[in-house]
């Protein structure tokens, strides 16, 4: 091995060393530990008698094992280093200082790596390994300890492992075999796989390790909420390690960040169980802290389309707060409410087109396409409203959607340009940018407010010229010349 690469083993050896103590030292606080899932029944597990006895064999088993610890660090290295140049060059010399100030990520990854190794030992199903289990389980527990890189996506595996009680790294569900590939029978009558099985014990251990993280500091109790969005997407899962349950607990965290994390869940869990769902929206909704309000009003549109009328009282509530933020997402979500009752929706939006807030009023004119094709008369008078407001965003994107209706549809045109002369408008905004675009078709629609010409009509377009006339000759055919079109 080459001096770089020996440095960095033996600086990243001390760094997991110390870790692996920490972290075993958290994960045997809670005593005793939960009973292996997999056991050979000549041999019965025998649980270690005190914490102390798993952190010495924690410790021992790498100080004997080097060949697991180097294997993993080749691992780790290839996995971290931002590039390599050729893949001849030894990533231990071209980024040893690069490596050697993130000893402590090559630390933490080294970490959850020989947890893996473990928990595989322990679910071997040919010769399962108790005693890595009891290392496994305390050190997945002592290394989830913050909602946030490594904790999150590897512990996230090893805790669904441990509830299926497979080995980390396998595909917990097959699909079946297809007419490409060589195990297909086209005579075969099976029934297809309805996903992923949990064990009985292996889910009780699951349930232990996710109670400890409940129970624990605010950086578990995030990280906790972290596992259960990804644990929300194994529907077999919800039920087993009682998710659902958890969530409706952390829906009344004292801590505002716990409580505004469960929001992000609630898309899924309302998919799980529509009933539950609703019920842990509406408990999170009588919470009154800014996060949280602003959490709900983030995924107010997914609770539209899943809560349908159950989901209105939500965003009535939502426009009548008094956060910009929570008024801003709220007042975009205006537009879901055209698949449920469009007269409420224009009603809605006709009472906020007054809204003394800007953003408001400009979130309202993406709807006024849909507005104009559902309410072409405009008995609410939602245009003028909006175009005597003067806010040069919202008059900017109106001055588009009006020229488009020009273009297409004189006749409406026309009625909203008596509306807007009725209520007083300034339509010098409009005529600028039309004159400078079409001047033609500006003089046409003055001289008929003049009552000087009829109304204009749709512009004709002129007619598509064929770039290859002047090579068709008198027959019809084209020229030898451009025979390779053919």
């Amino acid at each position: 091995m080459s001096k770089p690469r020996n440095r960095l083993s033996e600086s990243a050896y001390e760094a997991v060393e110390k870790g692996l103590v920490a972290a075993l030292e958290r994960g045997t606080q809670s005593w005793p530990l939960p009973a292996p899932p997999i056991s050979d029944p000549d041999f019965p597990a025998r649980p270690p008698s005190s914490p102390q006895t798993i952190i010495e064999q924690g410790v021992g088993l790498l100080q004997v094992d080097r060949g697991m610890f180097e294997r993993n660090l080749n691992t780790v290295v290839d996995l971290i280093v931002p590039h390599r140049m050729n893949l001849s060059d030894d990533p231990y010399e071209v980024h040893e200082r690069w490596l050697n100030k993130r000893v402590p990520q090559v630390a933490e990854r080294l970490l959850f790596a020989i947890a893996t190794d473990w928990l595989a030992q322990a679910f071997d199903q040919q010769a399962p390994n108790v005693d890595r289990w009891w290392l496994a389980v305390a050190l997945v527990d002592g290394l989830a300890v913050e909602p946030r890189g490594q904790s999150v996506h590897q512990g996230y595996h090893l805790v669904e492992s441990i509830a299926l009680a497979e080995r980390p790294g396998t595909w917990h569900t097959q699909p079946d075999a297809g007419p490409h590939q060589m195990e297909w029978n086209p005579h075969a009558v099976l029934p297809r796989q309805g996903g992923v099985v949990t064990h009985d014990v292996g889910v009780n251990a699951a349930v232990w390790l996710l109670t400890r993280l409940e129970n624990g500091s605010l950086e578990r109790r995030l990280l906790l909420m972290e596992w259960a969005r990804l644990l929300l997407e194994r529907p077999n899962l919800v039920e087993p390690l009682h998710i659902d349950q958890i969530l409706m607990r952390r829906a009344l965290d004292p801590e505002q960040e716990v409580a505004s994390r469960v929001c992000l869940c609630l898309a899924k869990a309302i998919e799980y169980d529509r009933d539950a769902g609703l019920a842990l929206a509406q408990r999170l909704h009588t919470r009154t802290e800014l996060l949280i309000r602003r959490g709900m009003a983030d995924v107010l549109t997914r609770l539209f389309r899943r809560l349908t009328w159950d989901a209105v009282p939500f965003l009535e509530a939502m426009l009548k707060d008094e956060d910009e933020g929570v008024l801003a997402a709220a007042s975009s979500t205006v537009g879901d409410l055209r698949f449920l009752d469009a007269e409420l929706w224009a009603d809605t939006m006709a009472e906020l087109s007054s809204h003394p807030l800007p953003v408001v009023r400009r979130n309202l004119v993406p709807f006024l396409r849909d507005y104009l094709e559902q309410f072409p008369d405009d008995k609410r008078r939602l245009l003028p409203m909006l175009w005597v407001d003067g806010d040069e965003v919202v008059r900017t994107r109106m001055r588009e959607l009006l020229m488009r209706m020009e273009e297409v549809a004189p006749d409406h045109f026309a009625a909203r340009l008596a509306d807007f002369i009725e209520q007083g408008c300034n339509l010098e905004p409009l005529w600028t940018p039309l004159g400078l675009r079409r001047p033609e078709r500006l003089a046409a629609w003055q001289a008929y407010l003049a009552g000087e010409a009829e109304q204009p009509t749709i512009p004709e377009r002129p007619p598509v010229e064929n770039l290859l006339d002047g090579d068709i000759n008198g027959e019809g055919e084209i020229d030898q010349e451009l025979g390779f079109l053919d």
